[in-house]
């Protein structure tokens, strides 16, 4: 029997995560996102018509053992989940006995509290965020962290192992939305060292790609100066994958984890206020590595 299961959320990383999604065996996939016209892709997948199909509302995900969401945030997440204006959510709509998979990267509060409230109802819940923006999403390399029971997450491994090159048991329901929201805060302050260090460099007039390969040969490398400066940054393109927007909400989610881990942590609150100056004043389409941008115009403006 195919195992039924459904996908809500298109965005520039759902789509491609559910296009390496349908071509798994023994798998039939309904597709759902409020802007349909995000389906149209998928139209020309191999699996379209066959084991790939439209939802056209959230209700026709009623049936499915399995349901994914990759939203973009909590709010969003928890109104698909609880139900809202638009109609019931899935904790009203899955049978018991249906798992759902929330690999957005959403408040692990919210997940905490949810996770009770989807037990009540026989659905189990499993965290699964991931790392790796659009192009390993694209080539199904994805870092997936996953919290739950381990035999919950066992279920589902072959299936997150279609969108992901490692799956990372977290620990419990929860951990795993914690995880990467530190996680990003990391990549973030490395990429604002690296961007206040390379418009330090640009002043000094430095060969900004001779300063990059020092950096990557040198101690002061990190994922931000391996695959942003020379691919992004120097060229000014700004089109590394990664919304700004999503950057800033998962700082103030990871600032906000402050509080449950007893530790001040002075420097995650200083980045997570500059990402959320810099989210006011750029383009709500802005690029996380547009952070460059930002820091000149500061600069410009002193």
């Amino acid at each position: 029997m195919m195992l039924k299961l459904g996908f809500v959320g298109l965005g520039m990383m759902g789509l491609p995560m559910l296009e390496n999604l349908a071509g798994a065996d023994a798998v039939s996939i309904l597709a759902y996102d409020r802007d349909p016209q995000r389906l149209d892709r998928l139209k020309t997948h191999p699996a379209w018509g066959r084991t790939l199909h439209p939802a056209l509302a959230l209700a026709d995900l009623a049936g499915c053992e399995v349901v994914i969401t990759m939203l973009p945030n909590s709010a969003v997440t928890n109104a698909v989940i609880e139900g809202s204006g638009y109609g019931p959510g899935l904790a009203a709509l899955l049978p018991r006995g249906a798992t759902l998979i929330d690999m957005g990267s959403s408040n692990p509060g919210d997940t905490r509290r949810l996770a009770p409230l989807l037990r009540e109802a026989g659905i189990t819940l499993i965290d699964a965020p991931v790392s790796g923006a659009v192009a390993k999403a694209a080539n199904g390399t994805l870092a997936i962290m996953a919290g739950g029971a381990a035999a919950d997450l066992e279920r589902v491994r072959p299936i997150l192992s279609r969108m992901g090159a490692a799956v990372i048991h977290t620990g419990a329901v929860g951990s795993a939305h914690a995880m990467k929201a530190l996680n990003n805060y990391v990549y973030a302050a490395g990429l604002l060292a690296a961007s206040e260090a390379m418009l330090i460099a640009q002043g000094m007039d430095l060969d900004l790609n001779v300063f990059t390969q020092v950096l990557n040969a040198s101690s002061g490398r990190n994922v931000a100066t391996e695959t942003k400066l020379a691919q992004f940054i120097v060229p000014r393109t700004f089109s590394g994958g990664f919304a700004l927007s999503l950057m800033a909400k998962d700082l103030r989610t990871a600032d906000s984890l402050q509080q449950l881990g007893g530790v001040a942590a002075p420097q995650l609150s200083l980045c997570a206020e500059l990402w959320q100056r810099a989210l006011q004043a750029l383009p709500a389409t802005a690029d996380n590595t547009e952070i460059y941008r930002y820091l000149e115009a500061q600069r410009d403006a002193a």
